[in-house]
């Protein structure tokens, strides 16, 4: 199996030739390990690389003007953190990090590079923009119109396909925090508690040492009405 989880996600975005995946090989090198709760880009700020996630979970969020947080997606192995800085003058967001992290830097004009001289892979980056796209408008349905516990259940089933994606969810540990889960469901701690309890007592998920295992996904899945066609995950002709 590819090591490079930047070549295992892409592959799902299409085809990718031999020179294209040893130009993403050169360029994913000298990681950077970073702790939990660090940020890695700041809202204003104009950062000269590209960072991409290898290891742990990152988040998009913004501060709100009482101190409270909303993270509004969060970002797994494979996921660029904030690929269309090459285009955009500065974020209108920041990055951190809620578990301890590995990531690259690439420096801009390589991103540019591979746009402007590597079609499959210019088509594999616009696939995964579009499937962001995907998942934040799918989120906004999530937080308007489920439960918090389907809700909860959705964002689950959701991390599990994209683990999968690059084969990462065999065992699926989700080392988030009541307080991380209820900025990312817009709800309230104690509200984040009583829902993993209530998912735990229809024994679809265990909890552990602070993490979420699934214990049953088609009953996860079913009880969250979730359908994976927004994630895109097959491979287009």
């Amino acid at each position: 199996m590819e090591t490079n989880l930047l070549v295992r996600k892409l592959a799902s975005g299409g085809p990718l030739g031999p020179e294209d995946i040893k130009r993403l090989n050169q360029i994913v090198r000298d990681p950077i390990a970073l702790g939990a709760r660090q940020d890695i880009i700041r809202q204003g700020e104009d950062p000269e690389n590209v960072h991409l996630i290898l290891d742990g979970i990152a988040c998009r969020y913004k501060v709100l003007p009482d101190g409270g947080r909303s993270i509004m997606a969060l970002l797994i192995p494979g996921d660029f953190c904030d690929l269309d800085i090459a285009i955009l003058p500065v974020m209108d967001h920041s990055i951190g990090t809620l578990t301890p992290c590995t990531m690259v830097d690439i420096p801009r004009k390589q991103i540019m590079e591979l746009l402007n001289h590597h079609p499959r892979i210019a088509r594999a980056l616009r696939w995964a923009t579009l499937v962001d796209e995907a998942v934040l408008r799918e989120w906004l349905v999530n937080m308007g119109q489920r439960r918090a516990d389907r809700q909860m259940a959705h964002l689950f089933c959701e991390l599990f396909m994209r683990f999968r994606a690059v084969g990462l969810a065999d065992p699926f540990l989700l080392p988030l925090t009541q307080e991380q889960l209820a900025d990312t469901l817009g709800i309230t701690p104690v509200h984040a508690q009583r829902v993993l309890a209530s998912l735990r007592s229809r024994n679809m998920i265990a909890l552990e040492s602070r993490a979420v295992t699934i214990i049953d996904f088609d009953r996860l899945m079913a009880f969250a009405e979730f359908n994976p066609d927004y994630l895109h995950l097959v491979s287009p002709k």
